[in-house]
């Protein structure tokens, strides 16, 4: 275990993961890679905001990591001789977000960032260390709330929660403050010349104001799409980061092609907002849907897949290569792609539905909804399926009551029985079955909510501030207009289930029938929810994510 002195407390017991100290022959096969340079006390080496951010192995002397906030520095640590520098940026390409500065004349082996990543991708053993220690340093960081932006928002702001977990499920650390909560929000709010009706607000790097930023604006001001090239003709461009895009993503990636994720606001789809999956392979305790995200992203930047924050608003089917334009009017080019829009939750069919979204109305249940809720408050969960009861169990550990509304009678056929039991077993959930809401009050935030029996018609009116609905799935493919295949429920129809009719009016061009996850357009395949036919598992996305590249191959060589 290293000696050096740290700054940042950390929360994890494994120092020697994320602080590794290299041995001789492990920093003699990363010298091969790069070139050794003499270093003088007070050199800045990056500074925060820096793109292309080299990487240093320390022969001699001192770095220290240091977080600038105006005129003031927070200490994260000090790399001494055999350490090294980075965490995940390192794998994305996106901004560094903090101040690296030799204390001491030394020396150090820098690589840029290409020779770094061809490393990891070559050698297994410095690989695993280097890659579980740039993961390890992150989660630090977003724990302790040490990045480049500061939010000010409040926890009645559906803006605010969008902002949380569109930074959240990026793996962003930020600072919050509360406008509810914190007294001294006003010095600061004064020192930007910002007013609390203009909440909620990003400050980026202490330069930059943003006003109720949308996810893009966002994203911009964080340079996470800057080291993207959006003029290549890619072999493989995935639209969708669920679990099925990332896995054609780590899959294609893996297997040496060119591959560009494109995805609206953060990887993990619906999959990322489910609080625990206990019944994914290989994980007896269970993992969080953010968790199995952050990993699959992190793996597929690893092998050298590529990731753009930006909504598909069209795919132009007429060209070859395809063409995907997004939100921006960006135009990207593939040579094959795969659809991986996955689904959303159908909506309450509730007037007053869009004034609580986010404000007391949720489509996920994460530690960042769950923080919104207190010890003994009541909150209720809308559906039947896994998610619903994956939420409820959730929930049950940090809230008072959960209330589970079904329509139907019964839990038992959309629901695994592992999770039927422990809901049937946990004291502080109540099944109401044959329930539906029928009404949502209060001003600026969920007061109350009114729910009816559908068989009696009794209704009954309960003071909950907390709803979580997860019911049934609506598929993201109204973007396709008409490109693709349909069945009548909007889902892209595939392979078998293509009839001669769809590929007809397509104009079917190739001797061939499609292949198992092909669209009705050469080249186009479809897996995960956004498919007629798949099976809502995370496992089975996974697996369709990873068979098209299989398929992809074969196209590829026509």
């Amino acid at each position: 275990m290293s000696n050096t002195p740290r700054g940042l407390p950390l929360r994890s017991s494994r120092v020697e993961h994320i602080f590794p100290k290299l041995t001789p022959a492990q920093i003699s096969r990363i010298a091969a890679h790069g070139h050794t340079r003499a270093v003088r006390s007070g050199e800045v080496l990056v500074e925060q905001g820096d793109s292309a951010t080299p990487f240093f192995v320390v022969v001699s002397g001192e770095i220290e990591i240091v977080r600038p906030s105006g005129a003031a520095e927070t200490l994260i640590t000090i790399h001494g001789p055999g350490e090294f520098t980075g965490e995940v940026n390192m794998l994305s390409g996106r901004r560094t977000l903090v101040r690296l500065r030799a204390t001491k004349q030394g020396e150090v082996i820098e690589l840029d960032r290409q020779k770094m990543m061809a490393l990891i991708q070559t050698d297994a053993e410095l690989g695993e260390i280097l890659t579980r220690a740039f993961i390890l340093r992150r989660v630090e960081l977003v724990a302790a709330g040490v990045g480049d932006i500061i939010l000010i928002g409040s926890i009645y702001s559906a803006s605010t929660l969008r902002i949380k977990e569109f930074l959240m499920r990026n793996g962003h650390p930020y600072s919050y403050i509360d406008l509810e909560h914190d007294q001294d929000v006003q010095k600061l709010l004064d020192s930007f010349q910002i007013s609390a009706s203009e909440i909620p607000v990003l400050i980026c790097r202490g330069q930059v104001v943003l006003r109720n930023p949308s996810n893009q604006q966002i994203a911009d001001c964080l340079g996470f799409n800057e080291s993207v090239d959006q003029t290549k003709v890619r072999d493989l461009v995935v639209i969708g980061g669920g679990p099925s895009g990332l896995a054609a993503a780590v899959y294609g990636a893996s297997e040496g092609l060119d591959v560009l994720v494109l995805e609206a606001t953060s990887p993990g789809g619906q999959a990322g907002s489910s609080s625990k999956i206990e019944n994914y392979l290989g994980f007896p305790t269970g993992i969080s849907g953010q968790e199995l995200a952050v990993s699959a992203y992190i793996q597929a930047q690893k092998f050298g897949a590529e990731f753009l924050i930006a909504k598909a608003t069209q795919l132009i089917c007429g060209l070859k290569p395809y063409v995907i334009e997004v939100e921006n009017g960006v135009r990207i080019s593939a040579r094959t792609v795969v659809i991986a829009t996955g689904a959303q939750y159908r909506k309450l069919p509730l007037q007053d539905l869009p004034r609580f979204e986010g404000a007391g109305v949720y489509y996920g249940a994460t530690f960042v909804e769950a923080q919104l809720c207190g010890r003994e408050e009541e909150v209720i969960v809308v559906g039947g399926g896994n998610s619903a009861g994956q939420a409820a169990v959730f929930l049950a550990q940090r809230t008072k009551l959960v209330h589970i509304l079904v329509r139907s009678s019964s839990l038992t056929e959309s629901m695994s029985r592992y999770l039927i039991r422990r809901i049937q077993e946990s004291p502080n959930i109540t099944l109401w079955t044959h329930t539906e809401i029928v009404a949502l009050d209060g001003v600026d935030y969920l007061e109350s909510v009114r729910w009816q029996n559908n068989r009696t018609g009794q209704t009954e009116e309960y003071k909950i501030r907390h709803v979580f609905v997860m019911t049934g799935a609506t598929p993201n493919t109204s973007w396709l207009d008409g490109c693709v295949a349909l069945d009548s429920k909007g889902f892209i129809k595939t392979g078998p289930d293509l009839s001669e009719e769809n590929l007809s009016v397509s104009r079917w061009p190739l001797a061939r029938q499609p292949h198992l996850l092909e669209t009705s357009l050469p080249g186009v395949f479809a897996v995960g929810d956004a498919r007629g036919g798949s099976i809502k598992r995370v496992a089975s996305a996974v697996g369709e994510g990873s068979t098209a590249i299989s398929l992809i191959h074969n196209v590829l060589q026509e």
